[in-house]
């Protein structure tokens, strides 16, 4: 038995302090909301995930200290935009080689660094993994079966939490390639907005799997200019997380996009999902990495545009449509070419 706490409590969190729990682990959540501990102290469970209790010996603290020391596995499940700000929380209490797992999907703006990346830079001597893979909340907490990867800078911190976490209904993998799995996780909530967009126009079948496709083509093309593996963005936190995210009305980044398709401005999404929406806050510093390393991101971008200029989602898919004409991959010659080689 491990003693594990989960940091933040929404419904991620709790889903994934549920299936630790059924795995045998000893469980503490922290959050700094005091109103959301009082409720899991009186329910335990919270409103966003209805059904998925947690056990009555479980420890719900707003204290840092209380939630860090003596742990295991710290397991940071806060929004991205305030994965900083805790992480920096945290940081005294954290022990020397203390092991870490991100499992937030997000690249911060201005400073373009990925979660681990940021916890890394707040809590230097921790050992900081990351989990990603097409995993909602909503599944997770009810036990159906899902797939995922850990990545860590060492095959010992990846296996050992491979193991707490693996079960029945519960399949880990394991890589690592740490940032290419951020990157995927992070990059595919963008084109989960475009997804959704195309929904709320009224588009079809046919879109869905063209924004999927040149998609999952536009983060590995990223991705691996900054030096993530190719491999990894044809796995579960490349093309399968971009599966499910543009596909599932659990999508809180699709939800957004569908009403913003619908006509209603990024904040009136982002208010009406009454979720962070984490594209919008990624989609920003995916635009300045484009720059940074010099790659197209012509569907990113057209996404900045809706989200932050006020263009038109049916012109932004227009221009996208009438984009220059394209070899879909270049590296593959035409038999001709060969032989006038």
């Amino acid at each position: 038995m491990a003693k594990v706490c989960v940091i933040g409590g929404g419904s991620w969190g709790i889903a994934l302090a549920s299936l630790l729990h059924k795995n045998g682990h000893e469980i503490t959540v922290w959050s700094a909301h005091e109103a959301k501990i009082r409720m899991l102290q009186e329910r335990h469970e919270t409103e966003q995930l209805p059904g998925v209790k947690l056990p009555e010996n479980a420890v719900f603290t707003t204290d840092e200290r209380e939630a860090v020391e003596g742990k295991d596995l710290l397991v940071m499940a806060v929004a991205s935009s305030y994965t900083r700000e805790t992480a920096h929380r945290m940081s005294r209490f954290v022990a020397s080689g203390q092991k870490m797992l991100n499992v937030a999907k997000g690249i911060e703006e201005h400073t373009m660094m990925t979660l681990s990346e940021i916890i890394e830079q707040e809590i230097p001597q921790g050992d900081v993994a990351v989990m990603s893979g097409p995993s909602h909340a909503e599944e997770v907490g009810r036990g159906i079966p899902t797939t995922i990867v850990v990545g860590a800078k060492t095959r010992a911190t990846a296996e050992y939490i491979q193991n707490l976490f693996m079960n029945e209904a519960f399949r880990v993998y394991i890589s690592p390639d740490v940032l290419g799995i951020e990157l995927g996780g992070a990059l595919k909530n963008v084109v989960a907005l475009a997804a959704g967009i195309a929904d709320g126009l009224g588009y079809g079948d046919n879109t869905k799997a063209a924004l999927i496709t040149r998609g999952i083509t536009e983060i590995a093309r990223l991705g691996t200019a900054m030096g993530g593996r190719f491999e990894t963005f044809c796995g579960l936190t490349g093309i399968g997380d971009l599966i499910v995210t543009c596909a599932s009305m659990h999508s809180r980044n699709r939800r957004a996009g569908i009403l913003i398709g619908q006509g209603k401005t990024c904040e009136e999404a982002m208010a009406e999902v009454k979720m962070v929406v984490e594209g919008v806050h990624s989609a920003k510093a995916a635009m300045e990495l484009a720059v940074k390393y010099d790659v197209q991101l012509p569907i990113i971008e057209q996404v900045n545009h809706i989200l932050f200029e006020g263009k038109s989602a049916a012109q932004a898919v227009k221009e996208l449509m009438l984009r220059d004409k394209k070899i879909e991959v270049p590296a593959f010659p035409w038999a001709e070419e060969q032989e006038d080689k």
